[in-house]
């Protein structure tokens, strides 16, 4: 490996953490899941997402961290829980997913554009979702023809889809230049994809 790419992978590696440090969100359990998932392998791209999410009274966070390898697709999240049985004290848990780019069957890509007749502008907001066989799903619903009047029964028609991984990213919710680091992962990994 020549210096510069060292550099760059040393410069990767050092900008996902400290994106993992400006959350606030536990950044030693977070980035301690993620490094054992990445496994040294050099970064090429990341995302880092924080989300609240509010459960009656209560408000919980999950972090979802997207890290692109030269071989792999990373996925870390990691939520807090308040106690339960097993664990009466406040805890964390950390869930790692490590996919092989030729897994990948499908990126998609879906850019929210306000006012696009004033010339575009930048995405509102983005959601990215990527499949790779894990998890499917079918949506059914009765088929039917063209008559009105015809009561045959015509079986059913569906969808098989398969949405493993879906991330929603808003500018008004996220911050304004969230949107646009999750356009560039999502380019980053279709490019990647497509030569896998």
């Amino acid at each position: 490996m020549s210096s510069t790419r060292a550099s760059d992978t040393t410069d990767q590696a050092r900008a996902l953490r400290d994106a993992i440090d400006r959350t606030g969100y536990y950044p030693e359990v977070v980035a301690d899941g993620v490094a054992g998932a990445v496994a040294g392998e050099e970064i090429v791209s990341f995302f880092v997402h924080h989300e609240p999410t509010f459960e009656h009274d209560e408000v919980r966070r999950h972090l979802s961290v997207l890290v692109l390898t030269p071989t792999r697709l990373v996925l870390a999240h990691t939520d807090e829980h308040a106690g339960d049985d097993l664990l009466p004290e406040p805890y964390t848990s950390t869930s790692t997913e490590a996919v092989r780019l030729a897994s990948v069957g499908s990126v998609v890509v879906t850019r929210m554009i306000a006012n696009p007749a004033s010339g575009g502008g930048h995405a509102a907001e983005a959601v990215l979702t990527i499949g790779w066989g894990g998890v499917s799903r079918i949506d059914l619903e009765p088929a039917g023809c063209s008559d009105p009047n015809c009561e045959a029964d015509h079986g059913y028609t569906g969808v098989l889809s398969s949405d493993d991984f879906s991330l929603r990213v808003s500018a008004a919710a996220d911050g304004n230049d969230a949107v646009g680091r999750l356009l560039a992962f999502a380019e980053a990994l279709s490019s990647r994809t497509h030569r896998a």
